[in-house]
Order: C-alpha cells, then structure tokens, then sequence
C-alpha cells in the first residue's frame, strides 16, 4: 500500500501542566482533503502547527511526505504550502510580482501565469495587493501557497470572512487543487465546507479525536439516524405501531431501517388512501454529529 502523506501516532503536546494534545493517532492518504475539526481550545491548531513544523511535539511519532516536521529541512519546505488565517504579504507589489518573489524561493516552482490562473486572479494580475477585495486577497494567500507547486496543502480556515458566493469561488478552488493529485490538509468552523470537501474528517476535543470518518459515514455511530417527518390530512391517525413523536402538528419518526420504515408507511398510507403530507427523509448533518461529539466530550 502507498505510504500516506501524513502519519501520526500518539501525539501529544504539552505546556507546562497543559496538555494541549493528548496522544492522538491519524493518517491522511496522498490526494485526500481530510478536514481536521473542533472546538476553540480544542488542539486543533496545536496540531496543524506541529505537521507544519513550527512547533515540535512532547512525545510521540510524526510523519509528513516521509519527513520528521520539526527538523525544518529545507526538502521538507519545499514540498509543502501554507495557508494560514491571515498572511503579510507585501501591499504595493501586484499579484504576479506578489507570486513570482514567492516562486522564486522554490527549485522547481509551478508557472506564476499557471499560479494565477488556478486561483482565479488573471484580470487582477497586473493589480496591487492593496486594491483587491478580501475575498481576492484570500487568492492570492492560496496563490503564494502554490508557488512552489506544493504536493500537500494546509489550510487553516481558509474561508473565513467570506460572503456565500466568495466562499463557493473558494470551494471550486479547492475541489479543482484536487484533481490536479495535490493533498490538503483543511482546518475549518464551517461544518457545510468540511461536508462538502472532505473525503474524511476528524473530530477533535479537549486535544483527543473523538471521532473519524468520511462525512457521510460519521453519523453511523448513531443507532437511529434517519428521520422521516410528514403530516396527516383530516381525521385521519398514524397506528400506533409506528412509534411515532408529534411536533407541531406533524408526525416524527427515527430509524435505523429507513427503507423498511418507509415501505411500511407508504404500504400503509395506500392501503388507508390517505396522504403523507410534506414527506421528508433526512439524515443528520455533519454540523448534528459534530455538536453531539463535542457536547459529548465536555461530560
């Protein structure tokens, strides 16, 4: 099997009596976006900042693209791009001299016209930085990242302050730096970015992970995660046998069979020639998993 990008275990960082992260365990695969998710305090920065290199663990084994982080080689840097939450990039210099000083610290950097044109920037490229909007500056921070034509990308928040239609530019970014093989790295508040992005997810709290998995499957540790919620016209009343709640006027149920469940509705919904009004079939989100997780950790 392929060596992953990134390999850690029991990891742990300590300040003083502090234990920031308390020996987690996880693996990223080479071409993945694994999206590394918590609360405020939780470790989540502590731990993105150790891949990176620039904090050395306490204790235990980390890996990235076969490298040890905290040596900082220069082979290491070279591999890797950044993103962090806010940059310094220079103001007065324009988005191609912004990209070409950046490329020009790598050996084999990607095209800085290429660089552009994958963050979208090709009719700003002539513009200063302190022209741009922020959504555009937030390019060029993923533009400076890509310089160097990077195998592995870390992002931290990197849509934060976003308006809705700025955060989907960002997302196709995203999704198009995938198909072209690169690994990323996401950390993120934004529980519908990590759905939609991430091929699997981690959930840290109080500095353990708590939970792993793609975001599809992370609500399977749930025993009834499907609910079916639908009203009755007229007099007429769901059996019993159903178990079902009553909010608002509406009956709900929860399952783990939901195409059982289902069957025997409609089965009996016909037989009784009545209507499921407004029939919905859901799942919970990633944000209901995630609330649960979290709230979980802190009893």
């Amino acid at each position: 099997m392929a060596e992953p990008a990134i390999r850690v275990r029991g990891l742990r960082k300590q300040y003083g009596p502090v234990e920031a992260v308390g020996g987690i365990d996880l693996e990223v695969a080479v071409g993945e976006v694994f999206a590394l998710l918590g609360p405020n305090g939780a470790g989540k920065t502590t731990t993105a900042e150790i891949l990176e290199g620039h904090r050395s663990p306490s204790a235990g084994e980390v890996r990235v693209l076969g490298h040890d982080p905290a040596r900082g080689e220069r082979a290491y840097r070279e591999r890797i791009g950044i993103v962090l939450q806010s940059t310094g990039v220079e103001e007065y210099l324009t988005v191609r001299e912004t990209v070409a000083l950046h490329a020009g610290y790598y050996p084999r950097p990607r095209d800085v016209d290429d660089v552009i044109g994958l963050v979208g920037l090709e009719e700003q490229a002539d513009r200063r930085v302190r022209q741009l909007s922020g959504g555009q500056r937030r390019r060029v921070d993923l533009a400076v990242a890509l310089a160097g034509d990077p195998e592995l990308l870390f992002l931290d928040e990197p849509t934060t302050g976003f308006d809705p239609s700025a955060r989907r530019q960002a997302w196709e970014m995203i999704r198009g730096l995938t198909a072209l093989g690169k690994t990323i790295f996401l950390t993120t508040h934004f529980m519908d970015e990590a759905q939609l992005l991430a091929h699997r997810v981690a959930v840290i709290a109080r500095g353990e992970i708590v939970a792993q998995g793609s975001p599809r499957t992370l609500g399977d540790r749930h025993r009834a995660t499907t609910t079916v919620r639908f009203a009755l016209e007229g007099d007429t009343e769901l059996p019993d046998r159903f178990g079902a709640e009553r909010d608002d006027g509406q009956y709900v149920l929860r399952t783990d069979r939901p195409t059982e469940l289902l069957h025997e509705l409609t089965e009996w919904a016909v037989a009784a020639s009545v209507e499921l009004a407004g029939l919905e079939v859901s799942r919970p989100t990633l944000e209901d998993v995630y609330l649960q997780l979290t709230a979980e950790s802190r009893t």
